[in-house]
């Protein structure tokens, strides 16, 4: 019961600091220095041209009644039509969605996997020389610039060595081809997909692995530890079985919030890998004063971060018994 109450009061809060956002978003993209209508369409237009897109788009119209129509659109799931594209920003986001969705989820899930994995070995051997180069690595790659990553990455392994692609996510010559079946296409995309992931991999393994070696430090001291190996357990069953499920708690709230903040497709990856995602087009709506565009993608991501935040807390309370709201 007080679990639902909590769940109840967290939804409250959302919903208030949502419209914040939204109400952030309209006066942030609307006072911005540039015009829509200049970077649409051919510079040599005429003022009369550009007078009559801007009354086709309503950006003629008094700042209040833009935003009346703006609250209006958002509930009733017309997010407009983005001005670069003359297309419904929903359809470009649809579009894009599932690809960045792809490439963070798979980096950051594979990176936590080997983080807590490796971070509980690390612990265990505290320091010895396992230990000392587990933490090196992590601090390393943990700390790496990740558009120089990226970079190297592409010069040795796409340029120098030319064993996987150097941007991009398919091969037209294969997508195009009507013989080509869908197992090609998926090892198509997942040759593509090597690079990014293996930066994406790289820049998060080191935090997870870090993280999981400091919780299992911290959890090793428990009492209940100490009574585990009074009863004679191996050390292997209070390592994997009574240390690491309490160990990972913060890892989990670290994997949950790296989910939902790569929502936004890391723009800096994915225009480096010239990868077809959310960060990408966000950058470009931004740069094109794409406010439909920008302001959709910007809600997209406000609004994952914050119901996930509400997931890792509840999520707690299951994992956890001691914990309580």
């Amino acid at each position: 019961m007080e679990l639902r109450r909590y769940v109840f009061k967290r939804l409250f809060q959302i919903i208030i600091i949502f419209f914040v956002i939204l109400t952030v978003l309209f006066l942030l993209f609307r006072l911005a220095p540039g015009d829509p209508v200049s970077r649409m369409i051919d510079p040599d237009m005429t003022a009369e041209d550009a007078r009559h897109l801007m009354e086709q788009l309503g950006l003629d119209q008094p700042l209040g009644v833009q935003y009346l129509y703006y609250i209006k659109n958002f509930f009733t799931g017309n997010f407009g039509f983005s001005f670069h594209y003359g297309q419904p920003v929903i359809r470009i986001i649809a579009d894009r969605l599932p690809n960045t969705v792809l490439l963070f989820t798979t980096s950051i899930v594979l990176a936590a996997f080997a983080g807590v994995f490796l971070g509980k070995i690390a612990s265990w051997h505290k320091g010895r020389s396992l230990d000392t180069t587990m933490t090196l690595g992590a601090l390393v790659t943990h700390t790496l610039f990740l558009p120089w990553l990226a970079l190297i990455l592409i010069w040795v392994f796409a340029y120098k060595l030319g064993w996987f692609p150097i941007n991009g996510m398919i091969s037209e010559e294969i997508w195009l081809d009507p013989n080509a079946g869908l197992w090609l296409k998926t090892l198509d995309v997942a040759h593509h997909m090597v690079l990014p992931l293996g930066t994406l991999f790289l820049i998060h393994f080191g935090s997870y692995l870090l993280i999981m070696r400091s919780s299992m430090l911290e959890t090793l001291k428990e009492d209940y530890i100490l009574t585990a190996r009074a009863k004679g357990l191996t050390e292997k069953t209070i390592r994997n079985r009574h240390a690491a499920p309490n160990a990972a708690l913060p890892v989990v709230t670290s994997v949950g919030l790296s989910l939902a903040f790569s929502i936004n497709g890391g723009a800096l990856t994915e225009t480096v890998f010239t990868w077809p995602g959310i960060g990408r087009e966000l950058v470009f709506s931004v740069s094109h004063n794409d406010y439909p565009l920008a302001q959709a993608s910007f809600l997209l991501i406000a609004m994952v971060v914050l119901l996930s935040n509400l997931v890792v807390d509840v999520l707690y309370a299951y994992l956890d018994p001691r914990i309580r709201y």
